[in-house]
């Protein structure tokens, strides 16, 4: 006589998922009787926004409603307005605050505006020391400005 393929094991199985299917079913049955007894769409409350940036619970007053031409609005970057610039020099002079020279680095105090600006071993075109005069470029680095083309005065 053969054996039986039905374990226990897939039986049970069976009857869980059979089980949660059913709940499922049931659960939704809920919700659909649940929105039919609240209206549907009518019964969520809405927020609105008032003119000042406030969130009400009351429609704002379509007297108040500012109209905005379609024209008027500037879809990406504003372009950048003609603005005199101060003569720049690129080129500025300072002093060497500190210079390690077994780590390759170290700080340049600008003569104008005593701002701090790091300096590293491979920015430079002369030996450099503390307390020398220096000019230097400013370039864009990963922590700030830093100070490029290093030559002695």
């Amino acid at each position: 006589m053969a054996k039986s393929q039905q374990t226990f094991n897939k039986s049970e199985k069976e009857k869980k998922r059979l089980k949660k299917r059913e709940e499922k079913r049931k659960k939704m049955e809920a919700r659909k009787l649940e929105k039919e007894e609240k209206g549907g769409v009518d019964s969520i409350p809405f927020a609105y926004v008032d003119q000042f940036g406030n969130l009400t619970d009351t429609p704002p007053d379509p007297a108040n409603k500012i109209k905005v031409k379609a024209k008027n609005i500037v879809l990406g970057v504003p372009k950048k307005e003609d603005v005199e610039e101060e003569e720049y020099d690129p080129i500025r002079k300072g002093k060497v605050s500190f210079f390690d020279n077994s780590k390759g680095f170290g700080f340049i105090i600008d003569t104008e505006d005593q701002e701090k600006y790091f300096c590293h071993v491979s920015g430079l075109i002369d030996e450099i020391q503390e307390n020398d005069k220096v000019q230097f470029e400013l370039e864009k680095g990963n922590r700030g400005m830093n100070a490029v083309r290093v030559k002695l005065i």
